[in-house]
């Protein structure tokens, strides 16, 4: 029996809080007596593989990876964007929790430009420190994902 997946072995994804990754395998296993298709996700941060139902798949707002057209715009944002500096630091936390929470590029791309340019005019808290960083991980595992991303792309989105 053939099944019209959303996805295919080989695909590159992004899971949102966990990053970029890639399709293995497609398998049935049974769980506490129900049968049920499940994608396995290598991903790549932490190389840690998870089982995502097939039927789940969209209410998990797993997407595929961005493509260079799309990124061409989020580098443009990401360069020449407005940064919210007058929020206290505690919404401004949330907000950009919130925006890593989508899963989206761009939401990503615009806290770590946030948060690199109040790091280059003062001392960010350890929090913000660790968002910083956990955001750019995101980040780079989807850009390294990207078809025919150059080297110098990638490194529009350093934090040197």
């Amino acid at each position: 029996m053939e099944v019209d997946y959303l996805f295919q072995i080989g695909d590159n994804i992004v899971y949102p809080m966990h990053g970029a990754g890639i399709i293995k395998a497609i398998e049935e296993k049974e769980i506490s007596g129900d049968k049920q298709q499940y994608y396995v996700i290598k991903l790549l941060i932490g190389k840690m593989e998870v089982m995502i139902p097939t039927g789940k798949i969209l209410s998990s707002c797993i997407r595929p990876v961005t493509d260079l057209t799309a990124l061409k715009q989020i580098m443009h944002v990401f360069q020449h964007g407005e940064s919210d500096r007058l929020l206290p630091w505690k919404q401004r936390y949330k907000v950009n929790a919130d925006k890593i929470k989508t899963g989206k590029i761009q939401e990503c791309a615009e806290v770590v430009r946030d948060l690199m340019r109040m790091k280059k005019e003062k001392t960010l808290n350890t929090s913000e420190k660790k968002m910083l960083d956990h955001a750019h991980e995101f980040l780079n595992s989807e850009l390294g994902l990207i078809k025919g991303i150059t080297e110098n792309q990638i490194k529009s989105f350093s934090l040197s």
